[in-house]
């Protein structure tokens, strides 16, 4: 599945980020701890080149507690500074302060022996639509500043938040690339709601996630739709959960359009349990 999709307020965000660097001390990137590399944009790398940056693995608690150790300890061995946090919930926030701290302390020591007084630490937060990065801000900033949404593309401008004395944020539209020639990448982007549902074919995202439970996490899959045994054949197990679940249509047909909408709505709400997507061992193969 070659997903493309780029609209034309990416592209400004694109160049409104470029633009705004050289005011930045710090780079937060926020991605999605389901999918922690398929749900960063490679052209931030290109875009914020050698800005301190600081990766923030958001849901966390939507995510496999093991599997997002082993996602932090992959990024400390790259020399990357990362922490998992629950923006929602406000878990982590403290950490997020203290890491920006640790990672201007130098410049910020260079120029208290000039003589002169560090101001806020000015912090740039880039990450695809639908990660959380408005939820992160209200939470950091302790109001009601930037607009949230359960659907991609909710932030269209910029703009800088104070938090406390210490930040000041800010915040950018999602960015998302032109197109995502790694069809996993797509798959895994879709299966979270980072892309809107209703340019997908969402009976193919839904046999990929369906395909994977079966294999990463059979029991949470039994559990949740009150299964003996897993059907081999996927469209067996379609029709096993739409039964379950009453998505019918006449005749008794199941109604495959509507068991892929519930699948994956119950999925991306936690409803099967904590669930990842990918491991650094599927992306050491590619590097």
């Amino acid at each position: 599945m070659t997903i493309q999709w780029f609209p034309g307020h990416m592209a400004k965000a694109r160049r409104q980020v470029q633009e705004k660097l050289k005011l930045i001390d710090v780079v937060i990137e926020l991605a999605d701890a389901r999918i922690p590399n398929s749900s960063r944009n490679p052209m931030i790398d290109e875009i914020i080149s050698s800005k301190p940056r600081l990766i923030l693995l958001n849901k966390a608690d939507l995510a496999d507690d093991t599997k997002t150790r082993e996602w932090l300890s992959y990024y400390k061995s790259k020399g990357i500074k990362a922490l998992a946090i629950d923006a929602q919930a406000g878990k982590g926030m403290k950490a997020i302060v203290e890491s920006c701290q640790e990672l201007v302390k130098e410049k910020w020591d260079k120029w208290k022996s000039k003589g002169v007084t560090p101001r806020a630490i000015r912090v740039l937060i880039v990450g695809i639509p639908n990660v959380g990065k408005s939820t992160l801000i209200n939470k950091l900033a302790k109001k009601n500043i930037a607009k949230t949404g359960d659907r991609p593309g909710v932030t269209t401008a910029q703009q800088w938040i104070k938090v406390g004395k210490e930040l000041e944020l800010l915040d950018t539209p999602g960015i998302l690339w032109p197109k995502f020639e790694d069809q996993m990448v797509g798959l895994r982007l879709a299966t979270t709601g980072a892309i809107k549902d209703n340019i997908l074919n969402l009976q193919d995202v839904t046999v990929y996630a369906l395909r994977y439970l079966t294999e990463h996490y059979p029991n949470e899959l039994k559990e949740r739709y009150s299964l003996q045994d897993i059907p081999e054949e996927i469209v067996e197990l379609f029709d096993e959960i739409g039964k379950r679940r009453g998505c019918l249509m006449g005749g008794g047909m199941i109604d495959y359009d509507k068991t892929s909408e519930l699948v994956l709505r119950e999925l991306r709400a936690g409803k099967l349990g904590k669930l990842t997507f990918e491991l650094p061992a599927d992306w050491e193969a590619v590097e």
